[in-house]
């Protein structure tokens, strides 16, 4: 079993995340990609920052990460986020999931993007037009 874990303020390939996942005994990868939408809470968004000052975002995702395996029989886990200033379209997260079966995939995937809505690891500062 792998997590791998990146927190990187370059951009991040989809499909090579996916890549680290995928093993012979796993019968699927379950992906998500976070992308920096055009508006905001009403507003026209410009661009998004994140930060990682804290150094803490790496361990708050392999803790999820970590979670998420306990709770399913996942394979490897891959989640990469991107800080510094992103603009619209750009993508900020990466997640995937390699399990046997795809209805824990899908679940897992699913709690892992929910905790990291809900614990955000880093830093998020939005500006607008």
């Amino acid at each position: 079993m792998v997590n791998m874990i990146e927190i990187t303020d370059m951009p991040i390939s989809p499909e090579a995340i996916v890549n680290k996942t995928i093993s012979d005994d796993s019968g699927c990868v379950v992906s998500y990609i976070g992308v920096i939408r055009n508006h905001s809470n009403g507003q026209s968004v410009k661009a998004v920052e994140y930060s990682d000052s804290s150094g803490k975002a790496a361990g708050i995702l392999n803790e999820i990460a970590g979670n998420a395996k306990e709770k399913w029989q996942l394979k490897n886990v891959a989640i990469s986020h991107r800080i510094g200033k992103l603009r619209v379209g750009d993508i900020n997260l990466v997640i995937a999931v390699a399990s046997e079966h795809r209805l824990e995939g899908f679940a897992a995937c699913q709690y892992i993007i929910d905790q990291f809505k809900e614990r955000l690891p880093t830093r998020k500062i939005e500006t607008y037009h």
